[in-house]
């Protein structure tokens, strides 16, 4: 499990914080006379983990389809959060929190978050958020010219601040209202989608007890404007009548493999103290055993965490992830042919970039001949035509070094580059390549290469 900043939606993230974004357009004349400050936004990251985004495949495939959303595996993005949520953006990504994943209970409770999520895709709802955050966007500039005329016509600065409140409150309000109107559409939608795959929408339900009573924690609900959601009071009387009149199951084949990803992730993200109560050392069923694991080699205590994972690896030999695992724990530790045969191992079950890249990074720092070179930039090279891959660039780059292949070397390095954002130093990266004799497909990726990077550097 690694973090990422993925490129493709980090620009297109407004949603995460749709309220706040209207609460600054709408305050702005306020925040120019100092009442308000704006606070800055929690920079956030994603995570990826292949065993959690298969799992995720399993559940979210199913509903898009009942709900007639085309599925890509690409748009479903874990966010490294611990609160309750998850919300869909431009492009239709849905964004998970890991915080959600940790806290559902089970498979039916995450499916029915999911499936209100489909209800925003199905529904259009971001398309039409858009268009009503540039209306309150306009109707903001409104109130804060008729602020100013106020002001000029009585002198008082006192008027021009009544107009503008009075004017945000019925702004608020009417977003508010919008908001509502839209969470009823989801819910509506996500308790058809789950009858349709004979679920019970009792999951949803428990998820919305949850989230309302951190909402009373937070004193929400004495600010009900400062919420994307509705109060939720209104929605659990909406979900006990759809409970009440379903007759789908609260239980799932994929239960079981919820529980392993919910160790996983809580013991990889959670401070360790917390991750510790919630699986003690007393319990010994396979998530616990699986945090456990995980907990130790964070610890740095490297010989218990394989000790533990072998226990794991006793009862489900063709695991692959648990074979992932412990090539991880193996690399990280120095012992690099052994980490080579775990990943070996992990890959002959289960091809996955993810675990690829794990096995071409081990086999790179472990000793090898001119063979195993060439596997591993076969296999690099498969991995950045099924997506980008900044760290696969990266090990190319050496990868091509190493075989002596320089105009393919000094190309990966500028598609690293390019990837981060350097593009000063990916144009030089170019031009150094086309003077290294590059065989003629080469030359075109490179000449593509410049024109992207050329593209840019005049945005």
């Amino acid at each position: 499990m690694v973090e990422k900043a993925h490129r493709l939606i980090i620009s297109k993230l407004y949603n995460l914080r749709t309220i706040n974004t209207i609460r600054r357009l709408l305050f702005v004349a306020i925040i120019f006379f100092n009442i308000f400050a704006i606070m800055p936004v929690k920079a956030q990251s994603f995570i990826t983990d292949d065993e959690t985004e298969s799992l995720l495949e399993k559940v979210v495939r199913p509903i898009f389809k009942a709900a007639n959303i085309p599925f890509n595996s690409e748009k479903i993005l874990i966010l490294n959060d611990e609160s309750l949520n998850a919300f869909v953006t431009d492009g239709n990504y849905l964004v998970i929190h890991s915080g959600t994943l940790i806290n559902t209970a089970d498979i039916n409770e995450l499916s029915g978050v999911l499936a209100h999520e489909a209800g925003h895709i199905a529904g259009g709802h971001i398309v039409r958020q858009k268009l009503q955050l540039d209306k309150m966007s306009a109707l903001s500039v409104v109130s804060l010219i008729a602020a100013g005329a106020a002001a000029a016509a009585s002198g008082r600065g006192d008027a021009a601040m009544a107009v503008m409140l009075g004017s945000q409150s019925s702004l608020f309000n009417a977003m508010n209202a919008y908001q509502m109107q839209e969470e009823r559409s989801a819910d509506e939608s996500a308790v058809k989608y789950l009858a349709k795959l004979g679920q019970s929408p009792e999951g949803l339900k428990n998820f919305m007890k949850k989230t309302e009573q951190k909402n009373r924690l937070s004193g929400y609900d004495d600010f009900p404007y400062f919420r994307t959601h509705p109060l939720s009071s209104e929605r659990i009387n909406f979900f006990n009548q759809a409970v009440k009149n379903s007759k789908g199951t609260t239980v799932s084949p994929y239960d079981d493999e919820f529980k392993m990803v919910k160790a996983k992730i809580s013991a990889f993200l959670l401070e360790p103290s917390r991750a510790w109560r919630l699986y003690p050392l007393q319990k010994t069923e396979n998530d616990a055993l699986y945090a456990h694991a995980i907990l130790y080699y964070r610890q740095s205590d490297i010989n218990q965490a394989l000790q533990t994972l072998e226990k794991l690896l006793a009862k489900e030999p063709q695991n692959p992830f648990f074979h992932e695992l412990k090539g991880q724990f193996l690399f990280e530790s120095g012992r690099l042919p052994e980490a080579v045969e775990s990943y070996t191992q992990a890959l002959r079950l289960r091809n996955s970039p993810e675990i690829a890249l794990g096995w071409a990074q081990a086999a790179l720092e472990a000793p090898h001949d001119k063979a195993v070179l060439g596997q591993i930039i076969n296999t690099l090279n498969k991995i950045t035509i099924k997506e980008y891959n900044t760290v696969a660039w990266l090990l190319l780059a050496r990868a091509y070094e190493e075989n002596g292949q320089k105009a393919h070397a000094l190309y990966a390095s500028a598609r690293y580059n390019t990837g981060l954002g350097n593009f000063e130093a990916a144009a030089k990266q170019l031009t150094q390549a086309e003077k290294n004799s590059p065989s003629p497909e080469l030359k075109l990726k490179i000449a593509d290469l410049k024109d992207f990077i050329g593209k840019k550097q005049k945005d």
